[in-house]
Formats: C-alpha cells, sequence, structure tokens
C-alpha cells in the first residue's frame, strides 16, 4: 500500500500554526521565534516530511504577479490605490494579488511569505503599524523588489513613495485660520505611526506660524476610521471650550467627524468647519462635499506600480526616496462662519 505524500498541510495541522509559518521556517526564515520553529521542526520529523528544495525553488521562479500588501482594507484609499496600481500593472502583462492584514505585524508575514511562494515579481506595501526594517530584510536579501507605500520604514533599504504630509497639514490649518477659527482640533490616527506624526508637526507648525496656541486638549488620537472620527468628535466636543474647526487624520475620519457632529444637531459646513486629508472619491459626493488635501490614491498607486516595474525591469531593486506633491481641495465643509458656530456652541 503506498503511504500518502505528507504536506506543508499536514505539518501545519500538527504543529497548530498556519501553513505560511511552515514555509518560513522551510526556508530558515528569522521572522519565526525560537519556539514555533522548534514546534514545527518536530513535526516536520514526526511525520517524516522530507523538503523538496528542487521543487520550492521552482515554485519561487519569478512570475508575472505583483504583490499588493495593505494594512486597512476597509479604508476606500487603499481600494483607489490598488485600482492605480493594476491600471499600470495589467497593461504591462502582470496581474496583481491583493492582501489585508488589518494592522497585524503576523498577518503581514504570512501573506508576504504565501506571495513570496507564488513567485511574486514584486511587493508594494503599506506596512502594518509596528513595521520595522528587520521585517524587510529577507526581501532585501532575495533581492524582490519592494515599494513602500504611504508609511515609511526608517532603514529598510528598499523604495519609498510617500506624500508631503507636512505641508498638506499647514495648508489646511492655514486655511482654516484665514477664515477665523482659532480654537481648530485635530482628529483622529494613531500617533505611534510617523503619518501622523508628520501630519502633527503641520497642524502645529501653521498654529505657531499664525501666533496661536497649541493646546493639547485639542489634539485627540483614534482609529484611522469613520467610527473613530465619531469617537474623536464626541470627544472634542465634551470640553469646556470647544473648537470650531477640525483637520481630520484622514477622509474617512472626517467622514465620522460629520456623522458624530450631525447627532449633536450641528451641521458640517455651516456649525463647524471640516477639513480631512487624501481626497477619496466619496469626498466630492459628500453632503456636504469635503474639503480634504488630495494626496490622489490612484495616482499613488500608478507612481508605485511604474517605480515597482522599473526595478523589476532593471533586475535589480535601487531604493528610492519619492515624496509625492499634494494640494488642498477647498469644497463646502470648511464653510462655516465663527460668528454663528459660537452662538451654536455656547
Amino acid at each position: 500500500m503506498v503511504k500518502e505524500r505528507v504536506t506543508v498541510i499536514d505539518i501545519a495541522r500538527a504543529a497548530g500554526v498556519s501553513k505560511s509559518t511552515v514555509s518560513l521556517v522551510l526556508q530558515g526564515s528569522s521572522l519565526v521565534n525560537e519556539a514555533t520553529r522548534a514546534k514545527v521542526n518536530a513535526a516536520i520529523r514526526d511525520l517524516g516530511y522530507v523538503y523538496n528544495r528542487g521543487a520550492a525553488n521552482l515554485r519561487q521562479s519569478k512570475s508575472k504577479i505583483i504583490g499588493i500588501v495593505v494594512n486597512d482594507l476597509t479604508n476606500s484609499f487603499f481600494a483607489e490605490l490598488a485600482v492605480g496600481v493594476d491600471a499600470v500593472v495589467q497593461s504591462a502583462g502582470f496581474v496583481q494579488f491583493l492582501a489585508n492584514t488589518g494592522e497585524k505585524i503576523e498577518r503581514q508575514r504570512e501573506v508576504v511569505a504565501s506571495m513570496r511562494e507564488h513567485g511574486v515579481s514584486g511587493l508594494i506595501v503599506s506596512p502594518a503599524r509596528g513595521t520595522e526594517a528587520a521585517d524587510l530584510a529577507p526581501l532585501v536579501e532575495s533581492g524582490i523588489p519592494v515599494v513602500l507605500v504611504v508609511r515609511d520604514i526608517p532603514g529598510a533599504e528598499v523604495s519609498s513613495l510617500t506624500s508631503d504630509n507636512h505641508a498638506g497639514a499647514m495648508a489646511a490649518v492655514r486655511h482654516l485660520i484665514e477664515r477665523g477659527h482659532q480654537r481648530i482640533a485635530f482628529l483622529g490616527g494613531f500617533p505611534d505611526t510617523a503619518v501622523f506624526e508628520a501630519r502633527m508637526r503641520g497642524y502645529r507648525d501653521a498654529l505657531i506660524e499664525a501666533g496661536l496656541p497649541v493646546s493639547e486638549a485639542l489634539i485627540i488620537g483614534s482609529a484611522p476610521s469613520r467610527a473613530g472620527g465619531v469617537t474623536a468628535v464626541e470627544q472634542a466636543m465634551m470640553l469646556a471650550d470647544r473648537p470650531t474647526a477640525a483637520l481630520c487624520f484622514n477622509d474617512a475620519v472626517a467622514f465620522g467627524v460629520c456623522d458624530g457632529l450631525r447627532a449633536r444637531r450641528l451641521e458640517p459646513g455651516a456649525d463647524f468647519a471640516v477639513i480631512g486629508f487624501d481626497d477619496v472619491i466619496e469626498a466630492k459626493t459628500a453632503v456636504p462635499a469635503l474639503t480634504t488635501v488630495s494626496v490622489d490614491p490612484q495616482g499613488m498607486g500608478q507612481r508605485a506600480a511604474e517605480l515597482l516595474l522599473k526595478q523589476i525591469k532593471a533586475g535589480k531593486a535601487e531604493p528610492e526616496a519619492i515624496v509625492g506633491s499634494v494640494r488642498l481641495v477647498v469644497r463646502q465643509s470648511c464653510g462655516a462662519a465663527v460668528e454663528r458656530k459660537r452662538e451654536v456652541l455656547a
């Protein structure tokens, strides 16, 4: 009777880990901790698995596949970015694999390992929170071209494409100040990310430039989501000296801020000024239409894809750091008059 061949799935089941984790162990990756490695190796011995390195090398040979790994696919910004990537790679004869990490480092490791197994030619990654240069080192060592988007990682030795977050935040706050606002909040976002830090610096610098105080009470972090925006504006409205306007971390937060204002019978753009960041498609059609700092999500995806394809064609990954320009798109959500607001909020 012929014994059935032991598979990676059998090992994963026996060790109580994912298939991708087993693959990382077989590849000798440093991303797996020693306890997990020992557990997987024990299962390999017990099941009598033999690693066919020749077959593995064949699987890992370069294909016409581009991997896209994003940290939050529930944010429409990343869907638009993926559309931009697809428009470029498809015309070049490539297809894209899209994966969402949900801001989880372990999930990011698994999907990257899985994409490597499928022989991706290159990766476009918006890293999960807490990602370090060491997490990308195996990709660098293997020579797989990588382009980081939205979030950069110091020392990663891979290409990056980010936006001028500092300049965008300054432009937004300057606009609010020009409209007469002095109590301006910064709402939403995780404070432990480089994007938050850059936008926060722009917010602070614009206030300081205008001779206005920077109130820590008006800086309210939250999940960078619609629900996070509701939470942030609720907290802001509980202050004794409430803000009259807000720069939001992104458009998703801004939409949530508008929801939260309406729950208090305040109308965005009439009773309270709101500015977002990103300029997703819904910003134009929102009611009121959202004033926002445009980073052009689809354009960013296109530029990231072009940069990656250039490196794939060259056969080597020469790191480039590109910072894209931004612009303030003024619509109706920032049109509140300060006099009217003071009347409502008093």
